[in-house]
């Protein structure tokens, strides 16, 4: 399996947690919830795809289907959905956290394949991390996370910048990959317990 084959699976098995755990969370009906789970966990790779001309992997590799599945088969097997609020709160989380920072990797990735420039990547890298999980949120008419958030989004734009970098530098491959996700998912984690935030204009 290669380095994208790998960060995307990992995406694909935690968005689809975390849009299972949302679609709980709002009191969605089964079919509700595996929506959810699905457009969480391929909306931001249908998108990406688009926009560099091709056909959308969802569309073609049955395997993409089948980590969706098993994400939600997994948060069915260890009974996420009767977990008490706080704590099923916490796995939501981590599990989105997770998953955003495996698909700005994917996203970073396919840029630098297509020869894009640092804003092309950093906009892959977003659109693959953010997409899935703002259409799940318009969907359960929630304020998307990267609204709210300011270390969600900015967290998918540095991996972008760290693994562009990397490229230019020719040291791009799984040790630097592993240590700028194991860095900006602490980062994310780190930061959402904290609150931390990025400055604001106006009152």
């Amino acid at each position: 399996m290669s380095l994208f084959d790998a960060a995307d699976a990992i995406g694909l098995v935690s968005f689809s947690i975390s849009g299972f755990l949302m679609g709980v969370r709002k009191g969605l009906d089964l079919l509700g919830i595996v929506i959810a789970a699905f457009l969480t966990a391929l909306g931001g790779g249908v998108i990406r795809d688009v926009i560099v001309g091709r056909t959308p992997v969802a569309f073609t590799e049955s395997s993409v289907l089948l980590f969706v599945v098993a994400g939600i088969l997994l948060a069915l097997l260890l009974k996420l959905h009767t977990k008490e609020q706080p704590e099923r709160f916490a796995i939501f989380i981590v599990m989105d956290s997770i998953g955003l920072v495996a698909f700005a990797i994917t996203g970073a990735l396919v840029g630098i394949e297509a020869q894009f420039n640092l804003f092309g990547v950093m906009l892959l890298a977003f659109i693959t991390a953010v997409g899935g999980g703002m259409l799940r949120d318009m969907m359960v008419n929630e304020v998307p996370i990267v609204l709210t958030s300011d270390f969600y989004g900015t967290i998918a734009l540095l991996i972008a910048l760290f693994i562009y970098l990397c490229n230019l530098l020719a040291c791009l491959g799984t040790f630097t990959l592993l240590i700028i996700a194991i860095t900006t998912l602490s980062l994310r984690l780190l930061a959402y317990y904290k609150k931390w935030e990025l400055p604001k204009l106006g009152g």
